[in-house]
């Protein structure tokens, strides 16, 4: 049984280490066009909080230094995200309010719970409040793509739900899920189980609009040339 625990929570630290880096494209293009276009910055700003949560859980908790190590890389990798998106902000209103989310969740609010974590909670009960706030924020970064959802629906395009985040939190939800059963650690098992749901409901979402949008953009394309250009043969048109 134990070899299995070990398995599945390197696979889990695997990953999460995916998890973190997959939107690691996404940024290379703000970087690259200097601009966050349609993209949020509410996902990372979750996640990062969410990491923060994680590493003083596997800190305090006894026999849990993976976790505190893989969301410390986490924490660190979020923080690069998030200068990127501050710097290439494609509007003031937009970098405002990301600056102050930033502040207020990743700064101000970590520091004050664990602060008052320290000085008024002991033992197991330090360990249990800890793993709430786990769960409580781990369900928010499960959910916070919600907002990337929203805009597929409304444009009714995939382009600004980056796809490799989506899979991967389906794949860390379930094997995260399978280690908090074999371990009984249920501050894992509930917002990893959730996650599982929602990377799902995320994947179908993808597929949902991939697929009629790439159909409409042919469709549009091999109608505009048939406007244009009457006399070329309809071979010609489709190569």
């Amino acid at each position: 049984m134990f070899s299995i625990i070990t398995l599945f929570g390197i696979l889990g630290n695997i990953t999460t280490g995916l998890v973190y880096l997959s939107p690691a494209k996404t940024f290379w293009r703000i970087a690259r066009n200097r601009s966050t276009e349609e993209f949020e910055s509410i996902p990372y700003i979750c996640k990062l909080l969410n990491a923060y949560q994680w590493v003083y859980y596997g800190i305090i908790k006894p026999n849990s230094v993976l976790v505190a190590t893989i969301n410390g890389f986490g924490a660190v990798v979020e923080l690069v995200f998030i200068v990127i998106f501050l710097m290439f902000a494609s509007t003031q209103k937009i970098r405002v309010r990301t600056a102050i989310l930033f502040g207020v969740l990743d700064l101000v609010f970590p520091a004050v719970s664990f602060l008052l974590m320290q000085l008024m909670l002991h033992g197991q009960l330090r360990i249990d409040i800890s793993g709430i706030f786990c769960v409580v924020f781990s369900m928010i970064t499960y959910g916070s793509p919600l907002s990337a959802m929203k805009t597929v629906v409304a444009t009714k395009s995939v382009e600004f739900m980056p796809f490799l985040l989506s899979f991967f939190l389906f794949i860390n939800g379930g094997v995260w899920t399978v280690y908090a059963f074999l371990t009984e650690d249920y501050f894992i098992g509930i917002p990893n189980g959730t996650g599982f749901l929602l990377g799902t409901a995320q994947l179908i979402l993808y597929v949902t609009y991939m697929k009629p949008k790439s159909s409409e953009k042919i469709s549009d394309n091999l109608e505009d040339g048939s406007k244009h250009e009457p006399l070329i043969p309809s071979s010609n048109l489709v190569s």
